[in-house]
């Protein structure tokens, strides 16, 4: 079983799922979008460093063995979760302090 593969799946539809239930709509914002290419502009040559020399392998059992370059398809889709996640908490938890403050 490609375990990551599945990992990666789970954390990009989590994320979606908990945006949608929290009622954050940060994926349908400009500024979520703009964000996520800062953050990606940065992670591509980070990653890619990190992947195309030998510090972080991956087990090719674990993963599709689909790469961009040297990253594995799956870091975006993982990438693309965690940080997806962080942000709809973070609105999520702002916009409940601020219902609480009036």
């Amino acid at each position: 079983m490609k375990e990551y593969t599945l990992f990666a799946l789970v954390s990009a539809a989590f994320s979606l799922l908990l945006d949608r239930l929290l009622g954050t709509r940060i994926i349908v914002r400009r500024e979520f979008w703009i964000a996520m290419a800062i953050m990606m502009f940065f992670k591509i040559p980070s990653n890619g460093y990190l992947t195309g020399r030998p510090i972080v392998l991956y087990n090719p059992e674990y993963f599709l063995g689909i790469r961009l370059g040297t990253i594995p398809v799956e870091d975006f889709l993982y990438g693309f979760g965690l940080i997806t996640i962080t942000l709809v908490l973070w609105e999520y938890f702002v916009r409940k302090e601020r219902n609480r403050e009036i």
